[in-house]
């Protein structure tokens, strides 16, 4: 279950059983489902379920980053319950899930001032739950039935008053002594009986809408309610002193973070979060000539043959170690997912087999997408990596970080930024971050090591195989190569030297022809893009297979850095980047829906998170519809986007819904801007880099130098709304009660009339003729004397009065 059971990303139907609010049949995140599963898998980490008598097989193992991912979510969630529901209910907070205090507060206090009512709690607001007007004999609501029960929830839920008292005296320690007190005469009255603890008390209604209006009669449940009753037992028990916290919560869980003692576990010890973490940093050089190389800018580093007996490892290695974990074959269970390795599980050193390995992050891997390949990109996420360390790291021992560095990285332009990290690495902080630069033998002693025991099977059984990291040799007075000398030859255009319109329709001879005499990347790509799909990635050409012929293309552009030409065969390969489920999972728990698809064309949304086989189909078949491309350049923005939410989630306010296709729009409308007169540049030859730059570039709308007419049009193209817009238009619809649209409603006749009256103005003011260009409308900001608003409020005036001579009746 810890293996196969995603609490962060699977949507269930919550602790109510009914899914969404709505009552509809759709599930959601609830951050009660995932708080219990975080509190759960901290405490049974390490337990061996048979005790003395148990061995390696019969311990429960946690995947540290997958856990760490209930914890971002949890985080994320609250105060919210899912995305429909709000506030989150009492009950999961009494489970200590949470390592904020300040998120405890806040979420605490909104339970409280939301949910809290004379007789107990809300389950939820608008919760129809055996409510008089719920009929009992539909499963589920009409839609925007939910209205009708506002005001009348059965907000007398004593079992989280129960709930909350039971959280009071195992928080005593922080200071509530009074709380215990005020909760405990809170509950004394509405109990039918001393020691009887009742499922609810329900809001009697008549058929007049005052009595719903300004209900005070409740009646009683009268149902004897376990789950309560057992809260109620174990809080009176605890406000008595009759037991201890450590009774029920033997791993001491209860605790605050910074008064928490090490809790002893078999494999994974836990400890508090530091703030002030060190994090050991090991640099290894790929060949022993580029060790000699950085040492004259004196970077001293390690080779992989300098560092044995450790063994260095990608993390592929270590996932196929964790696939024999948990394998039982009369379950039918095999292992751990193929799933990657994060940075927390590479911060750790193994014992496998009786070989100590360590391993690189996956930011190193040479992996089939292309993103890895932008040195750029690549500093960027080594600094992300050691903050994100730096603040989840909860081990008792220090994370070692290790840097692998490869030949690649140091050519052309791309060496400078390197020799800045590595400088700021022997200083001892990069990104914000304190960092310990050692021999890796060193570093050893203060790391944590994890005995992976369960891979030592039977005798009958084959040992699996593991290839570790393996040095480069080169001949002895070789030199690395700082500068690139390829000569500016035709295979290093961007633009190809064909037209798709006119190949597509030629034989397959006449293409192969034309295929075997191109020297052009960018042109191969359109012609083996127009046979792959007519005969098949296996067909055979000159140079192998299509597919094989595609892949060479793909890694002679990428090492060119050709990142247009990199961008069509990754995605006739329909390669897929690494992390893309947990992005968009990052984005919804934010209470954001995401969109996939081509601008101006049919987009697929995204309401809950998805197996990232599901995301690829949906991003294939919605993407290439008129330009290959489109389909990684996406991932790329879904990568982006999910670690930009994560970080700095002010940058989407008032965005419901972040349309990937759209957010493309405005960056090639932002690239038009900044190019002026001159052709804009094409987004497609942009670093990966770059890509997230420019993204950062549009989410500030109030970037200097950019005129209002600019931050309309990115606005527009985001779907960003202005602060309170949402609140104000529910203001206006609460107000108007007996409103109905008989018509569409013309925004834009609205604005035009709006422009015609600032005409009139400016005609008076300037003494110039009328134009009929809204240009000079659009850059005028919205508030201050003249502005656009005061137009619209004139012009919604005037539409107003003409509505009310027309009409006969006074509103």
């Amino acid at each position: 279950m810890c293996l196969y059971i995603l609490v962060y990303r699977v949507p269930d139907f919550g602790v109510w059983e009914r899914g969404s609010k709505y009552n509809n049949g759709s599930t959601e995140l609830h951050s009660s489902s995932v708080g219990l599963a975080k509190a759960a898998l901290e405490a049974i980490n390490g337990f061996n379920l048979f005790g003395n008598q148990g061995c390696s097989w019969s311990v429960i193992f946690v995947d540290l980053d997958a856990h760490n991912r209930n914890r971002q979510t949890l985080c994320s969630l609250l105060p919210r319950e899912s995305r429909s529901c709000c506030p989150a209910p009492m009950h999961h907070l009494s489970c200590i899930c949470l390592d904020d205090e300040v998120l405890f507060s806040q979420t605490l206090d909104k339970v409280i001032r939301k949910l809290k009512g004379k007789y107990g709690f809300k389950r939820f607001l608008r919760d129809g739950y055996r409510t008089s007007l719920e009929d009992p004999n539909r499963r589920y609501y009409k839609p925007a039935e939910i209205k009708l029960f506002d005001g009348i929830e059965c907000k007398t839920f004593v079992t989280l008053i129960s709930t909350k008292l039971l959280d009071l005296c195992l928080g005593s320690f922080r200071g509530n002594p009074k709380q215990v007190k005020e909760y405990q005469d809170l509950l004394t009255p509405v109990l039918h009986q001393p020691w009887k603890v009742e499922l609810l008390f329900q809001l009697l209604l008549c058929k007049s809408c005052s009595q719903k209006r300004f209900p005070s009669n409740c009646g009683r449940d009268g149902k004897l309610f376990l789950w309560g009753q057992a809260l109620y037992i174990i809080a009176k028990l605890l406000a008595d002193e009759l037991i201890s916290p450590k009774d029920i919560d033997p791993v001491q869980r209860y605790i605050p973070l910074q008064n928490q003692r090490n809790v002893s576990m078999r494999y994974s010890n836990q400890g508090p979060l530091e703030n002030d973490l060190v994090v050991h940093v090991a640099l290894v050089a790929e060949s022993q000539r580029l060790q000699v190389f950085l040492n004259t800018y004196g970077i001293q580093t390690q080779t992989p043959q300098q560092v044995e007996p450790i063994q260095i490892w990608p993390q592929q290695e270590l996932v196929k170690a964790y696939f024999h974990l948990g394998i039982n074959e009369k379950l039918g269970l095999f292992g751990r997912p193929d799933r990657p390795i994060g940075c927390l599980g590479t911060s750790k050193i193994y014992r496998i087999l009786g070989k100590t390995v360590v391993c690189y992050p996956i930011i190193f891997d040479l992996s089939d997408f292309y993103m890895s390949q932008d040195v750029l990109l690549l500093i960027d996420d080594i600094k992300n990596a050691l903050q994100f360390i730096k603040q989840y790291w909860k081990m008792h021992g220090r994370p070692l970080f290790l840097v692998l560095i490869r030949e690649d990285n140091i050519r052309g332009s791309r060496f400078n930024p390197i020799l800045d990290m590595l400088a700021a690495f022997k200083k001892g902080m990069i990104g914000g971050v304190k960092v310990h630069v050692d021999r890796l033998q060193t570093l050893i002693s203060g790391a944590v090591v994890e005995q992976l025991d369960f891979l030592r099977i039977s005798d009958t059984e084959e040992l699996p195989e593991f290839k570790s990291f393996e040095e480069l040799e080169f001949p002895k007075h070789s030199k690395v190569k700082r500068q690139s000398s390829t000569p500016d030859a035709p295979e290093l255009k961007q633009q190809p030297d064909i037209r798709i319109t006119e190949w597509k329709n030629k034989s397959t001879n006449e293409i192969l022809q034309k295929l075997n005499d191109c020297n052009c990347l960018s042109s191969q790509t359109i012609l083996l893009g127009i046979l792959l799909k007519r005969e098949g990635p296996n067909f055979i050409t000159m140079e192998g297979t299509i597919s094989d012929h595609i892949e060479r293309v793909y890694r002679r552009a990428g090492s060119k850095k050709l990142w247009s030409v990199v961008r069509r065969a990754a995605s006739l390969l329909s390669k897929v980047v690494d992390s893309l489920a947990p992005s968009i999972t990052n984005v919804l728990v934010q209470g954001k829906q995401v969109t996939l698809g081509a601008f101006g064309h049919e987009e697929e949304v995204i309401s809950n998170p998805l197996s990232p086989r599901v995301i690829k189909n949906i991003i294939y078949y919605k993407c290439n519809i008129h330009d290959e491309r489109e389909a990684v350049i996406q991932q790329e923005l879904v990568i982006h986007i999910g670690w930009i939410i994560s970080n700095n989630p002010e940058l989407f306010s008032g965005m419901l819904k972040i349309r990937i296709g759209w957010i493309i729009h405005a960056m090639e409308y932002e690239l038009q801007i900044r190019g002026g007169d001159k052709p804009a540049v094409d987004l497609y030859q942009l670093s990966p880099s770059e890509v997230k730059q420019l993204l950062l570039d549009i989410l500030q709308p109030q970037q200097s130098g950019r005129c209002w007419l600019n931050r309309r049009q990115i606005d527009g193209s985001l779907n960003r709304t202005p602060p309170g817009f949402y609140d104000r238009v529910w203001q206006i619809l609460e107000r108007t009660p007996n409103a109905g649209f008989q018509d569409k409603v013309d925004l834009d006749k609205l604005v035009k009339e709006a422009f015609h009256e600032f005409q009139k103005d400016e005609s008076q003011l300037k003494q110039i003729e009328k134009i009929d260009d809204m240009t000079s409308f659009l850059q005028h900001s919205p508030l201050g004397k003249r502005g656009t608003c005061s137009y619209l409020t004139k012009v919604v005036m005037n539409l107003c009065w003409r509505e009310k001579q027309m009409s006969n009746s006074d509103p």
